[in-house]
This record gives C-alpha cells, sequence and structure tokens, in this order.
C-alpha cells in the first residue's frame, strides 16, 4: 500500500516538473504602486492578484465575508481588502504599511509593493520603492495630480526607477473621457519631464470594474496602449548595478579551525574560483578558493547570490568590510555630497550627529552642511537651516571613519543609505550619495612630535573637559569660576568656555534657533578638545540644552576624558534669580527661544555628577567636583 502511494507521489511530482522549470526561467520584476490617499492602489493590487488567479477558495471566501463586513462596495467584493492587511487600514479605507504580494504569469514573476499614499507614511514609500524596477503612480481621474502625486513621482525617480506607468484610476467615475485623461496625462508629462525617466507609458484604467488592467475596455475605444498586465509583462527591465564584484560581509564564519568563510550576499556583478579579490578597507588582497552555497561548492556566483568565500591565505576582514576585485577597486570616503530624504518628526539639523548605516558598514555621521531643499510642486531649490518630516534636501555629510561607497547611480547598494538616531534607534533619514567631496583626499592629518603626553607630563597633571549644563541662571559660570580659583591655587592649568564669551567672539555669528545651539555645542566641543590635547583641565559653562549634542561632545572630546556635570537648579530658583533679566523678556515675549521657557531643556540622564545651587552651597559644589576630579586631575 505505501509503495502505491509513493508511486502515485512520484508521478504527481513529475507531472509538476515543467511547471517548475518554467518558473525557475522566469525572470522578476519588482514593482510599487504610489499615489495619493484613496487613488485605488490596493483596490488594483487586488484586482491583479483576482485576474491573475493567485487567490485561494479559503482566500476569496475571507474577502467575500470582509468586503460585506465592511460594506464599503456596498456588498459587491471588495478588492483592496486583499492587500490592506492592518485592521487600522480596513478600518479607515486607506493604507499606512508597506503590503509586499507575490503573483506569475505564464510570462513572468512579480513582487510587488502596495505602498502608503498619505504624505504622513512617505516614509514606508521609500522603503517599497527603494528595490522595484518599475513604478505604477494611480492618480483619481476626478482630482488629478496632487503635490503627493509629484511626491512621490521625484522619489521614484530620486531612488533609481526608471520606469513609470502613469495610473489613471476610477475612469468609471468620469464617463471614460478621453479629455480627462488627456489633460492628465499632460501635466504629468510635464511635472515629470525633468526626472529622466526612460520610459512614461499613461494607461486609463478602473481598477474596481477591470477596465485596461488585463484585456482592453469597451469603454475606452480610444485608448490604443497596453494593458497594465500587458505592459507589466514586456516592460524590459535591465539592472542599473555596475559590472564590478561587490560583496558586503555579514559575518565570518568559522565552523572549525580548518574553515574560515566570508559570508554575504553579491551585490554587484559576479565572481569565479580564482579570482582575485580586495578588502576595501584595508587593501589587502588574495585569491576565491571555494564558493559555498546551500547545496554544495559552486564555481561562480552573480548578483542576487547569497554564498560564503573561502579565501586561499588569511586575511583582516569582517563585518562590514566590502570585498571587490582586485582589478577594479571600490573608492573610500568620509565625506560626500548626498540627497536626504527626512523621515521623522524631530528636526533634521546641521552639526547634530547620527549613525549612518551603508550596506553593512556602520559610521557615526553628522551634516555639515545643508545646501538646498527641493519644493516638489515647483522643482525649485529653497535654502533651509533644518529638516521636517518628508522634506528632500541635498545636503554634505562628513563620518567618523572611511566607507567604502558609489554613487547612488552607479549602485544603490553602496549609493544608498539611512541615518539613524543614536538614542531612540528610530530611522530618521534615508539618503542617496551623490558625489564623493574631493577636499577630504587634500586634508591629511600632520603627524606632531611634542603629543598630549608630552604636555601632561610638563603641566604636571591630565587634561579634562568638565563640562558644566543647566538652566541659565542655575549657577553654571559662578560654579566654573569658584573652580578655577582653586584649581589654579592647586597649581593645575585652566581654562573656562563661557557660553556668553565665546557668543562675542567665535560663535558671533550664530543666534539661540535649535540648528544654531547645535552648531554653538559642535564648535565649542572642538576648541575644547584642542584644549585639553594642549594639556589643559578646560570647564565649559553653558545650557548645551539637547542630549545628542552633548553626547556628540562625548564622542568627540572621548568618554574617558569628559565630565557631565548637571548644575540641576529648579527653574523656579532660576527664574527668581534671573541675573540677565532673560526669563522676564522670555515671559513677554521679546525672547522667542529662551531654554525652558518656550524651548526644551533635556536633562542629562545619566551625568557624571549632579549638583543644585539652591541647596548646596558654593563651597561644597567646588568640593563635589574636586572630589569627583580626584585622581585623575593629579
Amino acid at each position: 500500500m505505501k509503495q502505491q502511494d509513493n508511486s502515485k507521489l512520484d508521478s504527481a511530482l513529475a507531472s509538476l516538473e515543467p511547471w517548475f522549470e518554467q518558473q525557475a526561467s522566469q525572470d522578476l520584476l519588482r514593482f510599487i504602486t504610489c499615489g495619493s490617499v484613496d487613488d485605488g492602489k490596493s483596490t488594483l493590487l487586488g484586482r491583479l492578484l483576482w485576474e491573475s488567479r493567485q487567490i485561494f477558495d479559503d482566500q476569496l471566501a475571507a474577502l467575500q465575508a470582509d468586503s460585506k463586513r465592511y460594506g464599503t462596495q456596498g456588498g459587491e467584493i471588495d478588492f483592496a481588502l486583499l492587500v490592506d492587511g492592518l485592521a487600522a487600514e480596513r478600518e479607515q479605507g486607506i493604507t499606512i504599511d508597506v503590503a509586499y504580494r507575490f503573483f506569475a504569469t505564464p510570462r513572468r514573476k512579480f513582487i510587488v509593493a502596495d505602498t502608503p499614499g498619505h504624505e504622513q507614511y512617505t516614509r514606508n514609500m521609500v522603503t517599497g520603492a527603494s528595490t522595484a524596477d518599475v513604478a505604477v503612480v494611480l492618480v483619481d481621474a476626478r482630482v488629478g495630480v496632487l503635490a503627493q502625486t509629484r511626491r512621490h513621482a521625484y522619489l521614484v525617480s530620486l531612488v533609481g526607477i526608471r520606469h513609470v506607468v502613469l495610473a489613471v484610476n476610477k475612469m468609471d467615475l468620469v464617463n471614460y473621457s478621453h479629455e480627462v485623461f488627456d489633460e492628465i496625462a499632460r501635466t504629468f508629462a510635464d511635472y515629470v519631464q525633468a526626472l529622466r525617466f526612460e520610459s512614461i507609458v499613461s494607461i486609463p484604467l478602473s481598477a474596481l470594474r477591470g477596465d485596461n488592467i488585463t484585456t482592453r475596455s469597451a469603454h475606452t475605444p480610444w485608448y490604443g496602449g497596453p494593458t497594465l498586465m500587458a505592459y507589466l509583462d514586456t516592460i524590459d527591465i535591465r539592472t542599473r548595478e555596475g559590472g564590478r564584484f561587490v560583496f558586503p560581509v555579514q559575518s565570518v564564519s568559522r565552523p572549525h579551525a580548518d574553515f574560515r568563510g566570508f559570508c554575504g550576499t553579491v551585490a554587484a556583478g559576479s565572481v569565479a574560483s580564482g579570482d582575485r579579490v580586495r578588502v576595501t578597507a584595508s587593501g589587502q588582497t588574495a585569491a576565491v578558493q571555494r564558493i559555498v552555497t546551500m547545496n554544495g561548492d559552486s564555481q561562480d556566483a552573480a548578483r542576487g547570490d547569497a554564498v560564503t568565500l573561502v579565501l586561499d591565505r588569511e586575511i583582516d576582514a569582517s563585518r562590514g568590510d566590502v570585498i571587490s576585485s582586485e582589478a577594479d577597486p571600490l573608492e573610500m570616503t568620509d565625506q560626500f555630497e548626498a540627497t536626504l530624504v527626512w523621515m521623522h518628526e524631530d528636526a533634521g539639523l546641521a552639526g547634530r550627529t547620527y549613525e549612518l548605516k551603508l550596506a553593512s558598514q556602520w559610521a557615526g555621521a553628522s551634516i555639515t552642511a545643508l545646501k538646498y531643499r527641493v519644493n516638489i510642486n515647483t522643482m525649485a531649490q529653497e535654502s533651509c537651516s533644518q529638516l521636517g518630516l518628508n522634506d528632500i534636501a541635498v545636503c554634505n555629510i562628513a563620518l567618523t571613519r572611511p566607507i567604502a561607497f558609489d554613487n547612488y547611480a552607479h549602485s544603490r547598494t553602496l549609493g544608498g543609505f539611512i541615518l539613524v538616531d543614536k538614542f531612540t534607534h528610530a530611522t530618521v533619514a534615508a539618503g542617496m550619495i551623490r558625489h564623493n567631496l574631493r577636499r577630504a583626499e587634500n586634508v591629511h592629518r600632520q603627524a606632531l612630535n611634542i603629543t598630549r603626553a608630552d604636555r601632561e607630563r610638563l603641566n604636571g597633571h591630565q587634561g579634562k573637559v568638565i563640562w558644566l549644563t543647566g538652566l541659565s541662571g542655575s549657577g553654571k559660570s559662578t560654579l566654573a569660576n569658584a573652580l578655577e580659583q582653586k584649581l589654579h591655587a592647586l597649581g593645575r592649568r585652566t581654562y573656562i568656555l563661557d557660553g556668553d564669551n565665546v557668543r562675542q567672539g567665535l560663535n558671533r555669528d550664530l543666534g539661540f534657533t535649535e540648528a544654531d545651539r547645535v552648531e554653538n555645542v559642535r564648535r565649542i566641543a572642538e576648541v575644547a578638545k584642542l584644549m585639553m590635547d594642549a594639556g589643559l583641565i578646560v570647564m565649559t559653562a553653558f545650557i548645551s540644552p539637547f542630549r545628542h549634542e552633548r553626547e556628540a561632545a562625548r564622542q568627540l572630546i572621548g568618554v574617558d576624558d569628559f565630565l557631565e556635570i548637571h548644575v540641576s537648579t529648579p527653574l523656579q530658583v532660576c527664574e527668581a534669580r534671573d541675573p540677565k533679566g532673560l526669563y522676564k523678556k522670555a515671559r513677554s515675549g521679546a525672547i522667542p527661544n529662551m531654554t525652558g521657557i518656550n524651548s526644551p531643556y533635556e536633562a542629562p540622564l545619566e551625568p557624571a555628577l549632579r549638583v543644585d545651587s539652591g541647596v548646596r552651597s558654593l563651597d561644597e559644589q567646588v568640593t563635589d567636583v574636586l572630589t569627583l576630579l580626584g585622581a585623575v586631575s593629579s
């Protein structure tokens, strides 16, 4: 009986072999649907799945039940529910997250991303577009091209998509008007003229009724172009990745002493056994001895293949390194110009530090210059001092260490990156490298014969930075002055960088906006580091209200050399003192960015020391700081 069952199974599998061979030979097209809210993206995707017969019986039954439950189509099937998987999406009738679906035709396989239309979720749309080959931009025929339509078209261009379908949806609601379709197509074509798309095809359709989805509609006899499915089935896509071999190392595999391999996915190009490769950061070279796959050794590997490379000799490489061809090596950079799409509610500011991730590489990063912001309606380049949610801007970025890179136009893998907030670990921006800043190649650190250790030996004590932070009137400057007098009496070499004094010279060009305060802290941190390198004990006395910037200063100066002291005098005490009359002016509206009144102060979470001048006497505060300094200052 068991033999008979096995025979039936073997026969069934044999009958499926042609199907498996056909699936393996098909190419894969990734595309997205995007557009404004309620343009019908999810309905269109649901219709495509329906028409391509990718819906199982149980899914159909659930779809019919959900359509009756939510009642969006008066009892008829609501195809949008096939892809609007979140409960909030079904209740609101909008797409929030990116929904990925797979389907296939006899000619091609597809992975489609249904991306959000609401401006609030533009970041999700960028995520879906980042791996796509074609964009289907939907427009509601009743309202035409909107600001969000323009934004999505611009973003589609930025992430490197070169083929666009303008799907003019809901034609049934404008009586399939040829004039309406032509006007929308002209408006869109005029807008995207400067976006360098290789092809733009406009298609009139009704996702709900099925017009021009898989078969031509009798309602649009004036339309002579392809149906949407015919276009997707036949569009010729070519990879935009360069021909050179690029292999970001994800991990190092060492199951036993006789095996050491570098694991990852080939990002571009190809590699074969015997090829010579280079580790970009170290410059070390070797030959590929084996290419290990889940199915055993292979003679070669191409883009998209997940493999383990075994080299003919030991070289220094680990996660974050990038391996390339020895004959066609990659460049390194620590400064470049990029286009940023800002994805977070918190403002993006020049001087603020973030973590940058590019391929498998991580580095500290800061925006050094905001060159301009793009007005997506007019394409105009507008000046800006900070970035808000969904802003698109060109800027300069500096890194804490060099990384392997390429221009985004040549390689999505080595040209696309994200910026991550150091505290919340939220992704705040997506970026595309435009070009390297050659100035970095012309600036080299000069070796000095006299070192910091030599200067400290001469001074008789170590250099340190004592970073006093707190509200205006909290007693920072008073404490710094008293502390310096005591240290001077003890024979210590010191200097105070007082907030008001520095703003009369080095930082006289800065105001009190959030962006200016970030730059104020950055400059003071750089000066404090230089003075510490001279062997001095440096005291900084200024508000420095933001944790991001204080942490950036800590990382720049060095964790062991940075002592953050929070002068935690309460606001009511500071305001009662009001030594400069600032609080009174702020309360009257004369000062718009007064910390503690109409601008936030982010208190340190774990300072090295916390003192309250309203409770502790000045002598006690000085003693507390000297105790903290203790062994490190002598």
